[in-house]
C-alpha cells in the first residue's frame, strides 16, 4: 500500500482590517488567481451592505452564519466486502468552518443577477437566520448521515 502524502500545516493569514482569522482563511477561499485584494473588497463591501440593512456588525454576522452552517455529521463512502456503505461519521472543528465557508460560497456563485458583494450578504443574513441555500445543504447532509446511522458502527 503506498504512503500516504505528507501534510503540512496551513498558515492562514487573519485579514487585514479586523485581524480575525476565520474572517482571512474566507478570503482565501473566495480568492481567485492569488488576487487577494480584490477578495477582500468583496468581503468588506458585502459587510458595508449586511450593516446597511441590519445595524448589525458584518463580523458579528458572518461569525454566527459560519456557526450556523457548520455540518456536526457528514458521510463518507466505505467500500466493505464488495458494497460501498454511505458511513456516517462526525466532522472536526477546522473541517466543520472550511465546509462551511465552501458551502457559502457555492451558494453565493449560484445565484444570477447581483453583484458579489450582495449575492454574499443575502447568503450570510440568510444563513445567520438559519435559512438559506447554504443552510438547506448542511439539513441535506444531516438527513443523509441520519437515515445511515444503522452504517455508523463501519466507521
Amino acid at each position: 500500500m503506498p504512503r500516504r502524502k505528507r501534510t503540512y500545516p496551513s498558515h492562514w493569514k487573519a485579514d487585514s482590517k479586523y485581524d480575525n482569522m476565520l474572517l482571512g482563511r474566507f478570503i482565501g477561499s473566495i480568492m481567485n488567481d492569488g488576487k487577494r485584494s480584490i477578495a477582500e473588497k468583496v468581503v468588506y463591501d458585502a459587510f458595508d451592505v449586511i450593516h446597511k440593512k441590519t445595524q448589525k456588525g458584518g463580523l458579528n454576522i458572518f461569525e454566527q452564519a459560519i456557526k450556523n452552517v457548520s455540518p456536526l455529521l457528514i458521510v463518507k463512502s466505505r467500500r466493505i466486502g464488495g458494497t460501498n456503505y454511505q458511513v456516517p461519521i462526525q466532522v472536526s472543528g477546522t473541517k466543520r468552518q472550511t465546509m462551511a465557508m465552501k458551502w457559502i460560497k457555492e451558494a453565493c456563485q449560484k445565484k444570477k443577477g447581483k453583484s458579489m458583494p450582495e449575492k454574499l450578504a443575502d447568503e450570510l443574513l440568510e444563513a445567520s437566520e438559519k435559512t438559506g441555500t447554504a443552510m438547506k445543504k448542511k439539513d441535506d447532509v444531516h438527513k443523509m448521515a441520519e437515515s445511515n446511522r444503522a452504517f455508523a458502527h463501519f466507521a
